[in-house]
């Protein structure tokens, strides 16, 4: 018996070296290949492809087509993955990696049937760049086949990867329509249902579209809501049910959604949105007459991130000297750099919100076409969805009266992914730029150009409605019974399904004051405003900080465009620390003198170290999830199931002046005053923070801000090895009202100031890493440089490694 458990600890003790030694070299088979040399067919030429020290690629290729093979070849080893779920998450698709947890996400995308319309439309989407596409497409499918191992994911997830082709690089442009727009349109249903059930003066505080940080690079700020008389609207007088609905929502305790607004649990801000921010100066502000831009794109973090850096350089009779030489981020799936520099010109974007999607209102019975779409679901049985579809697109609800309501959204349309904003790469100057955004088809953007000149521009690029005078952009059709609500035509009358426009955009060329800025705010006003329509437009605070930042000073190197991107103030949030303190401090209720003595000390910025900063931002959300609760609850009531939630952005600018005036008219119930409803906020701010401890001041913004930056696959890992797939758990400086945008898991997915001609002292941070693989050397490279904020280069460094690409 001895000897054979002597015998048995031997096994064991040799299984617990072979176990973990296997694991480890088998994910290593997957790891890229750096150096040496590799045959890929279909080459004209070699390529040599260099990584600096943080893995940033350099493509050096004879022509074109031999780039894009290359570079799909280093997409695939190192991002294959990824890319195949931005693929999936466009076509709805990812549960047949993830399983049934994955069926929701994919029933919301799949009723669009984006690959179905992509296969139908392929030619449009590449326009003249097939070839392009299809030496990357060659390019990705080789360097997959080339790794020993399939790329580790798919081995935790038992799962083979499928080959890339030319529809998926499609798919990877749908998937940022997808990201920056909603697929559902959920904000125009919320606000049609609403309006019809509400009176004028509620629906137009609801749906107040401005406040007085409005900063749009054309027309003035639209101020604060002006508040309606006890006569117009009283919210005691609209019925005791919806006096309890208010009273229940405004008293319930703090839930994690309503906690410290926009951090929410698990950390991901619950009210944050897909934006960014970009700005530049032209020549006339800086020493030597460069133009600088600055652009840093908001997108849910993650490891790896997003985008992939990369300098591309070939041979193209159509670039200036006829050479390319482009450098940025590309986004895997793609041949082509998204935001960078070409030498010549640079450019950024920022999420429009414009209006992109409409609903039609068909009656019941009208003619349907019926599709069944699959869904693969690993580990279980396939799924049937049934999409019933009209001329104006698929139906995605069904009216008590049986009436039905078809989405059109731009993401369907044909055109909606025009790859032809590649030739960014070759543009020569801001008029060349200029010509690439009218056959662009990308999501609506604001796009920032600066050019080797020292001019600079703006223009909304993409793709867009052209409602061509039928269909107003409020969503109400030019007829005579306009009693609709916004967003919804009948099917019969002159509202027809529109097409998708790109060209004769809005524009801003060689502004006098020499600046421009955008971030997600309304930009237009007037006639362009109402031809491009509000998708949901963010509160201007952000812009307007920018906005105040570049008006401060009257010379600018790339340094001081990285100081506005890092600047953390809390411009917004002071008057609210204000009214905090006007709240508790000559109050007698124990809990309220505690949060007096924690929030004392005003720092004035979102710094990790505040505490005065989250005390002051939790009592904004909940005072702010209050007066929303209030303001809503007669549609609540009245709509019942029907009632949709909608995004209130421009909240702020209505809440502020009831804050100041303080009508009774307003006052949500069940509260007797508006210093009672400040107290209740106050307390349950006081509330939520002891119960995590009971040294308040001990709660600081960093312990509440801290990066949980994970690969996408560590949900389903146990913590040990959560953690390694996660970048480091750091406290983040910055919020949403800021420009610094940083919160756990949402943030600045990059960093660029760059002025073209300049590159060498141009300016990156990306957090995440370049590398996909948990083992490279290239795993969270750079990242601490985006937490720190420490400028790193815009070019890639020395050389660290070099792999040439041979023909066969």
């Amino acid at each position: 018996m001895r000897r054979w458990l002597l015998r048995s600890l031997w096994v064991l003790l040799g299984l617990s070296i072979l176990v973990p030694g296997g694991v480890w070299l088998l994910l290593r088979g997957s790891l890229p290949v750096l150096d040496g040399e590799r045959v890929l067919p279909g080459l004209a030429a070699p390529v040599q492809v260099q990584r600096d020290g943080n893995g940033v690629v350099t493509v050096d290729a004879a022509d074109e087509r031999d780039m894009a093979h290359a570079l799909g070849y280093v997409h695939a080893q190192e991002r294959f993955f990824e890319m195949d779920l931005m693929r999936r998450s466009a076509a709805g698709e990812l549960s047949g990696l993830f399983g049934a947890d994955a069926l929701p996400l994919d029933r919301r995308m799949r009723v669009h049937r984006l690959r179905a319309r992509v296969h139908d439309n392929l030619d449009v989407a590449l326009g003249d760049r097939r070839a392009v596409i299809e030496a990357y497409r060659d390019g990705v499918n080789a360097g997959l086949a080339a790794l020993p191992v399939r790329p580790w994911p798919y081995l935790l997830l038992r799962q083979q990867p499928r080959p890339w082709s030319l529809e998926d690089s499609v798919l990877t442009g749908l998937a940022m329509y997808a990201d920056l727009q909603d697929p559902g349109n959920s904000r125009e249903l919320a606000l049609a249902r609403i309006r019809d059930v509400v009176p004028p003066a509620l629906y137009a505080l609801i749906a107040h579209d401005g406040s007085r940080w409005d900063a749009p690079l054309s027309g003035a700020a639209r101020g604060d809501a002006p508040l309606p008389d006890a006569a117009t609207l009283d919210l005691r007088t609209l019925g005791a049910e919806t006096d309890t609905l208010a009273g229940s929502a405004a008293l319930a305790p703090p839930s994690a959604s309503a906690r410290e607004r926009g951090v929410g649990w698990p950390p991901v801000a619950p009210d944050s949105s897909p934006g960014s921010n970009n700005f530049v100066v032209a020549g006339a502000l800086t020493a030597d007459g460069r133009a600088i831009l600055a652009d840093d794109m908001h997108l849910a973090l993650r490891a790896p991130n997003i985008w992939f850096r990369v300098r591309l350089r070939h041979a193209d009779p159509a670039a200036p000297g006829g050479k390319v030489d482009v450098t940025g981020f590309s986004l895997p799936g793609l041949p082509a750099v998204i935001v960078g520099s070409n030498t010549h010109v640079a450019w950024g974007f920022t999420n429009s919100y414009i209006d992109t999607a409409d609903f039609a209102q068909l009656p019941a019975g009208a003619p349907l076409r019926e599709y069944r779409e699959t869904i693969a679901v690993a580990g279980a049985p396939a799924e049937t969805l049934v999409v019933r579809e009209s001329d104006w697109g698929p139906v995605l609800h069904e009216n008590a009266d049986g009436s039905l309501l078809a989405l059109r959204w731009v993401a369907q349309l044909p055109g909606a992914v025009r790859l032809d904003f590649a030739d960014m790469a070759h543009a020569a100057d801001l008029d060349a730029a200029l010509a690439v955004a009218d056959r662009s088809g990308i999501p609506a953007q604001n796009l920032l150009l600066a050019d080797r000149h020292g001019r600079i521009a703006w223009r909304l690029i993409g793709a867009r409605p052209d409602r061509s005078g039928t269909c107003r952009a409020d969503g109400i059709a030019n007829m005579p019974d306009a009693s609709l609500p916004p967003g919804t035509y009948p099917f019969n009358e002159p509202c027809h399904p529109w097409p998708l426009r790109t060209d004769r955009a809005p524009s801003l060329v060689d502004p006098p004051g020499h600046r421009l800025w955008t971030a997600n705010t309304r930009v237009l006003d007037g006639d362009a405003l109402a031809e491009a329509g509000d998708g949901g437009y963010d509160l201007g605070a952000r812009a307007m900080q920018i906005r105040d930042g570049l008006f401060a000073r009257e010379r600018f190197d790339e340094r001081d465009l990285l100081a506005i991107q890092l600047d953390d103030r809390a411009v917004l949030m002071e008057r609210w620390w204000k009214l905090l303190r006007a709240t508790v401090e000559h109050s007698d209720d124990p809990a309220l003198r505690r949060l007096e003595a924690a929030s004392r000390q005003w720092e004035g910025r979102a710094a990790v170290d505040s505490a005065s900063y989250r005390i002051a931002r939790g009592f904004r959300g909940i005072t702010l999830d209050t007066l929303e609760a209030g303001l809503l609850a007669p549609a609540r009531q009245r709509l019942g199931e029907a009632y949709v939630a909608p995004r209130l952005p421009q909240l702020e600018g209505v809440a502020w002046p009831m804050l100041e005036q303080r009508p009774a008219n307003l006052l949500p119930p069940p509260f007797g005053s508006w210093d009672e409803l400040l107290a209740h906020s106050a307390r349950q701010l006081e509330t939520d923070l002891a119960a995590q401890g009971s040294d308040l001041a001990a709660h600081t913004w960093g312990e509440r801000n801290t990066a949980a930056i994970c690969h996408p696959v560590s949900r389903a890992l146990p913590g040990l090895f959560k953690r390694w797939l996660c970048m480091p758990a750091q406290p983040l400086p910055g919020d949403g009202n800021m420009p610094r945008v940083q919160g756990p898991s949402f943030g600045a997915s990059e960093r660029m100031v760059v002025s073209p001609g300049h590159e060498a002292d141009g300016i990156v941070h990306m957090p995440g890493g370049q590398s996909g693989h948990p083992l490279s050397p290239f795993w969270g490279a750079g990242h601490d440089d985006w937490v720190q904020g420490r400028p790193t280069p815009f070019l890639p460094g020395a050389t660290a490694h070099t792999l040439t690409l041979r023909p066969r």
